[in-house]
Parts: C-alpha cells; structure tokens; sequence
C-alpha cells in the first residue's frame, strides 16, 4: 500500500556521516515509527492506513510508537489512499431539535450514552479508527446527515434509534450506507443491530422479587412505544402470569429519575400495598427509591426495588440498587466490530447479536 504523506513538527536531526549540518531538522517519517515500535516498516503502514488483517496485538505497539516520535498522518493523503474517511460516527436521533442545546445534556447526563462511547471506543482506537458524535432531531438534520455521510464525511453510522417514528433507519438502509444499531428497530428493516434479551432480564427480576415473599409485585416501564420498554413489560407480565399473577399494577415513565419518582408516587396511592417494583431502567429506580424515603417506606423490608441496566445510577442509590445488567459496553464493542466488518465488506448482509442479561443483587431488593 502506497505510504500516505506526513505533517509534524520538525525533530531534530540524527547524526549522520554525510556531512549533514549538526542541528538541522526533518520529518519524522515511517522508518522511525517502525524502529520505534520494533516492526517493519509495511506493517507500520497497514496500521496506520487501517488494514484489518494486522495482528490487534500490533496496533496498540504502532500507535505508541506514533506518539513516542510524534509522527503525524496526513489524513487527508490517507483518505486519498484508501478511499475512506478513517472515522465512524456514533449518531442519536432524537424526536425533538436540539438547535437550543447542541450538546444534548441528556446525552451527557445519562450513563447510558456513555456506556456506548467507551464501547465503541474500546474497539475504534486499536484500529486507528476516530469517532464523531452527531445529534440529530428533526427530518432535515435526518436529510442533511445522509447527504453528508454519501460525500464520504463518515465511512458508517452507529445509530442510538430513541423513538418508534425514526425514519433515519430507512434512509441509511435506502442510502446503502454502512450502519449497526444499538437496540432493536421499531420496525422491521435489514439493517443489523445488537440487543440484550430484555424480556429474560424482566424474567429474572420477576422470579427474584417473588422468591424473597413479595406478594404486590408492581411495574414502572418506560416509554410505551419505545422497543426496549415494550420488551421488558412484555416480559414482565409473562414472567408474572407463567408464575400465577393474571394482573399487576403498572406505571409508566420516560427513564429519567423524576419520571420514576413521580409514577412510584401514583403506584402508592392507588396501589397503597405494593410491596415489591421492577422498574425498566436505573434513572427511574433512583427516583422510586426517593418516593418511596419520602413516603415513610424503607427498602427494602417494605418495598423491594429491581432495577435494569447496572450502570452508575444503580451503584450511586440509596441503598444501591439491585438490578439486571445489561451489557452495554459488550455491545456497543460488538455493534462497532459488526460496522467496520460491513465497511470492509459492503455486501454483507444485515446480522442480529443478543446478550444475555444478569441479575446483579444489592441492597435494595
């Protein structure tokens, strides 16, 4: 493969005895990265211009080597080399513009999003690979990112879907674009994505909650038309009805802690004996546990509570949380490997993975 053209400051120069003026300065080039990193100078290459078939032990070595000589890629050049952008970007696509707020707090503020990054990251910085972040709400940010992403801005799409109506999964399939969800789609599509086995997670909370003696054993699920939330409910009730309960209380909220605190409020006053809550996500769980101290209940010798997703909300609660784990590092790494594996391979045709979920237990249930 061709070697892509340099940009860096200048270093100062080796000794040499050709008479080379003492003091004066070159570029670093390839040769110095592969003396650097013990290799040869061809694999320093392929690292760099992102051939997959290179040991993975080889790329972390190559990269050190790149920052210990302060060799810097010209992108651009490289670009021209392997016809690709040499980055990936992590979209969510959102039901509401967020001209007004384009950090998207709720994108920083919720552990899930960040779960996502690191696992993408996980598998993107071995391969020399960078992610973008991109936050889109309205039909024309849809558009303009597709007509963006056809000029080559991004060489694919790892897509965070967050409401049923979503048409960019369509136009990244009609756009024959490279793209892997996180999530099931709403709807039916060929397009890959990874999930966890929700209605197993609901199961496993339902068959805990039952076996310490709960006998009023309430739902707080999520959004109603959200894939997720319709999963872990329908799993829920499954889980209760196999095991005897023909109906159970249910509440529901937008996985946000004051959303989870304001249904445990509704839960208590029409369903004043519920003694035990599957809530659909950690967020909410915090908020149940905040109804239920202002109400007087402790937890959870009155209430227990099972939450879903192990992230940092459920360590951070009061008490910490019990709750099913969903494993979203594991598969935001997979759903990254699956999309550079498309990009490699456009023909590939669309692929599910399912994780299994476990039931992490603490104090709270």
């Amino acid at each position: 493969m061709a070697e892509v053209s340099q940009e860096a400051p200048r270093l100062p120069r080796e000794d040499r005895s050709d008479g080379a003026a003492a003091g004066a300065t070159r570029l670093p080039t390839l040769e110095d990265v592969a003396r650097a990193a013990g290799v040869s100078r061809a694999t320093v290459s392929r690292v760099i211009n992102g051939v997959r078939n290179v040991d993975p032990g080889l790329h972390a070595v190559v990269w050190s080597a790149v920052d210990q000589t302060g060799y810097v890629p010209n992108r651009a050049a490289r670009s021209l080399v392997t016809r690709r952008a040499g980055s990936i970007t992590l979209v969510v696509s959102d039901s509401e513009d967020h001209d007004d707020d384009p950090f998207l707090s709720r994108f920083f503020a919720d552990p899930f999003f960040g779960r996502v990054v690191g696992g993408a990251l996980s598998v993107l910085r071995p391969a020399g690979v960078q992610l973008a972040l991109n936050l889109v709400g309205s039909e024309a940010a849809r558009a303009g990112l597709v007509g963006d992403l056809r000029q080559g801005q991004a060489d694919g799409v790892l897509l965070l879907s967050l409401h049923p109506a979503d048409t960019l999964p369509a136009r990244l399939v009609d756009a024959g674009i490279p793209a892997v969800l996180v999530g099931r789609p709403a709807r039916p599509l060929p397009i890959s994505y990874v999930d966890v086995a929700n209605e197993v997670g609901a199961d496993l909370a339902v068959a805990h909650l039952l076996a310490r003696g709960c006998r009023q054993v309430a739902l707080i699920c999520g959004p109603e038309d959200v894939p997720a939330s319709q999963d872990r409910a329908a799993g829920f009730r499954q889980a209760m009805a196999r095991r005897g309960h023909a109906w159970s209380p249910c509440e529901s909220g937008n996985f946000t802690r004051e959303s989870g605190e304001a249904a445990m409020c509704r839960l208590l006053d029409a369903h004043p004996d519920v003694d035990g809550v599957f809530v659909a996500n950690d967020l909410m769980a915090q908020g149940v546990l905040g109804a239920l101290r202002d109400a007087g209940r402790h937890v959870p010798t009155d209430v227990a509570v099972v939450g879903f997703d192990d992230s940092s909300a459920a360590l951070s609660a009061q008490p910490p949380l019990t709750t099913v784990r969903h494993p979203l590092e594991n598969m935001a790494a997979e759903a990254t490997r699956m999309l550079l594996a498309r990009v490699d391979a456009p023909g590939l045709g669309s692929m599910s993975v399912i994780f299994d979920p476990e039931l992490v237990v603490r104090e709270s249930g």
